[in-house]
């Protein structure tokens, strides 16, 4: 189940969306104009690490739960990742404004490297990418547009339809997912390569911001575009 795009009309541009998706572009492609050795650098420094996080807390490793979010480890993370913030971010910016939208997708991110770290406190993989910051996204867009039509891939065998989708069953499926995930992963001792947590903790705290926006939600006005 892949979503392309959602049927949500939005009131402005989403300019915060759009420059998010073009910083986290340049980093990936600063990335890999690096060297092996001074990439292995970069993502040491600016990815989170939960053993140092957890044992050496201060300025210089709480703000990689910012810089780790910028950071991704191949074509298919990065696009995955600013797909889902395409289609999502731009009615949830829209709801937040520009401000708000900023502070939430850095306070998904944060929330998603905790939540990572709660669980793999002693880990010194450094944990890279833009997916807990994203979920946040979801979560928030699963509360504020929970019956919004979205456009989704379904993938049956060698079958592949277009069908549209309520955005609670779509969301609430790629959360479910993630969270059997992580359990399995929990089960095994396994951290694979995946933040399983990172992704339940930004979702998460999208869902609880967005339950404290949504009694406030105005009804959209009129001369929307797409």
């Amino acid at each position: 189940m892949l979503p392309i795009g959602d049927v949500n009309p939005r009131r402005r541009f989403p300019v915060v969306t759009v420059v998010i998706i073009v910083i986290n572009l340049l980093v990936f492609v600063y990335q890999n104009l690096l060297t092996d050795p001074a990439l292995e650098r970069f993502v040491l420094s600016a990815g989170m690490v939960p053993y140092l996080v957890t044992n050496t807390f201060g300025p210089s490793t709480a703000i990689t739960l910012l810089t780790s979010a910028f950071l991704h480890g191949s074509w298919m993370h990065i696009l995955s990742n600013m797909l889902y913030l395409w289609i999502f971010g731009d009615n949830v910016e829209d709801r937040l404004g520009p401000l708000g939208f900023v502070l939430f997708y850095l306070a998904a991110a944060v929330a998603a490297g905790l939540a990572q770290v709660l669980v793999y406190p002693a880990s010194q993989i450094p944990t890279i990418g833009a997916s807990g910051a994203v979920a946040g996204v979801l979560g928030a867009y699963a509360v504020l547009y929970p019956r919004t039509r979205v456009r989704t891939l379904i993938f049956l065998f060698y079958i592949v339809r277009i069908v549209q989708l309520p955005a609670l069953i779509v969301l609430g499926f790629w959360f479910v997912t993630q969270l059997f995930s992580g359990l399995a992963a929990i089960t095994t001792m396994s951290m694979g390569g995946v933040a399983w947590f990172a992704h339940i903790g930004g979702f998460v705290a999208g869902l609880i911001v967005g339950r404290i926006v949504k009694p406030a939600q105005r009804p959209a006005p009129r001369g929307l575009y797409r």
